[in-house]
């Protein structure tokens, strides 16, 4: 059995690959964020029956009964796991389903694209995995070391019932040297060769609650009072002129290179490296811009008792972002900048998720990296390190010394824009689905393998 008769397996299979992302799709696993929600127990049930077709035992584990992670496992002769292939099970909500083209929860295709919530975060790589997982039982490849396919619950939450209640009750589970989840990925092109960003590490997500005081009157007499709604005013003009402060010091910038970026970045020139991409490559412009600083995004705002009032009290949340190296002192010396000279105003930190990050050089890197040429059939494709400017579930398993890197394996024709995760019109394309499951099912080879099985599926 050789690399290029599994990848021609995988070929055969893409309607069974089509239809098992569009069935995942249709589950609606919605997690509102308030219980009772997400049922991704339903999704772990249909995936229980799926692999039982390939005599592939897995278990349902759960704090709560309708909040089910799915775990299956190829033991290796070794007893001990090499790999974990990690995904999540939750959508995030439908706002209007009004806008959309498609049924969000029909899995309907067009111009080679599935459509519908979940269809590339996560279900697509979850379909990927799940397909690699099953060529390999069925072609009976021997494993030194174990593969665990983890599908957890409640990712688009926190992963209270998802990967954070494993690793705190069941580490043994998560317990491997290496893990592939969401989070990188893509690719962009650049100077005549294809840049894949691999999500190495993510940034800082927390909530800034700011409270703003004043006092209360009849709206008639507004003197009589002091409206906070002012106060508010002044917090968001500063919020808005807040100008962070320059970071080069990031992986990302050490390659900059292979993007045809000649000025070696630092604080003085990256705004004009940003500017020069915008008009060429708009997204990896963004990018740039998002992981060389610290950013803080007013995001809900509540206050007032009475439309014939003066507002006693305004709250003010802020998402912000923080790169790997920023402290909490960091983030409260610029809150203070910010609110320096409005008066009775307070704030609390509260950490969603604290950054995070892998080392780049290492054997998992060089596996994604030659299944990734091997699946596209391409040489000139460069493996990029990569801060996402989101946060998933691959900070519970760094915390236990997994290295987790983030990897779809996007497909070079699959425009990423398109994809819009957690947007309107949610999708995928069905050529990503193909090269996923191949760089999946290369990597497990590559990974887990021993020497002499190796050579065998590699010549």
């Amino acid at each position: 059995m050789s690399l290029e008769d599994l990848f021609n397996q995988v070929d055969s299979l893409k309607e069974e690959i089509i239809q098992l992302e569009q069935d995942l799709i249709k589950i609606p696993s919605v997690n509102t964020g308030f219980m009772p929600t997400g049922n991704e127990t339903e999704v772990c049930n249909f995936i229980q029956k799926w692999l039982n077709q390939f005599n592939i035992q897995s278990e349902i584990l759960s704090l709560d009964p309708n909040r089910g992670n799915l775990i299956a496992t190829l033991p290796g002769s070794s007893n001990m796991l090499g790999l974990l292939f990690m995904s999540h099970l939750d959508v995030v909500p439908v706002e209007d389903e009004t806008k959309w083209d498609f049924s969000p929860f029909g899995g309907e295709i067009y111009n080679d694209r599935i459509y519908g919530r979940g269809a590339t975060d996560c279900k697509g790589l979850l379909t990927c995995q799940l397909m690699a997982f099953r060529i390999l039982k069925q072609n009976n490849i021997e494993l030194n070391d174990g593969l665990s396919l983890i599908s957890g619950a409640d990712e688009e939450h926190g992963g209270r019932y998802g990967f954070e209640w494993l690793a705190k009750n069941y580490p043994e589970k998560l317990n491997a040297p290496y893990a592939i989840n969401e989070g990188g990925g893509t690719p962009i092109d650049s100077a005549g060769a294809l840049n894949y960003m691999l999500g190495v590490g993510e940034k800082g997500r927390l909530q800034v609650e700011f409270t703003i005081k004043g006092s209360s009157a009849h709206a008639s007499v507004p003197w009589q009072g002091n409206n906070a709604l002012y106060s508010l005013s002044k917090l968001l003009s500063n919020i808005e002129k807040y100008d962070a402060e320059r970071d080069t010091s990031t992986s990302l910038f050490e390659h900059l290179s292979s993007f045809a970026i000649e000025h070696k970045p630092d604080q003085s020139n990256i705004d004009e490296i940003i500017e020069e991409q915008l008009i060429e490559n708009p997204r990896f412009s963004s990018i740039l811009k998002a992981l060389s600083r610290m950013t803080i995004t007013p995001t809900m705002v509540n206050g007032g008792i009475k439309s014939n009032s003066v507002p006693e009290t305004i709250s003010l949340t802020c998402d912000v972002r923080t790169l790997p190296h920023q402290s909490d002192e960091y983030l409260s010396k610029e809150i203070d900048n910010i609110i320096k000279n409005i008066p009775n105003i307070s704030y609390e930190i509260d950490y969603m998720a604290v950054p995070n990050s892998s080392n780049f050089e290492t054997n998992l890197t060089d596996a994604i990296s030659k299944a990734t040429k091997n699946a596209l059939k391409r040489d000139d494709i460069n493996v990029i390190p990569y801060i996402s400017t989101g946060f998933t579930d691959s900070r519970f398993t760094r915390e236990l010394g997994v290295t987790t890197y983030g990897y779809s394996g996007t497909d070079p024709s699959d425009d990423p824009m398109l994809g819009n995760a957690h947007g309107t019109n949610e999708s995928i394309g069905i050529n990503s689905l193909i090269s996923g499951t191949k760089i999946m099912l290369q990597v497990a080879i590559e990974l887990l393998c021993d020497q002499n099985q190796l050579n065998t599926i590699s010549s």
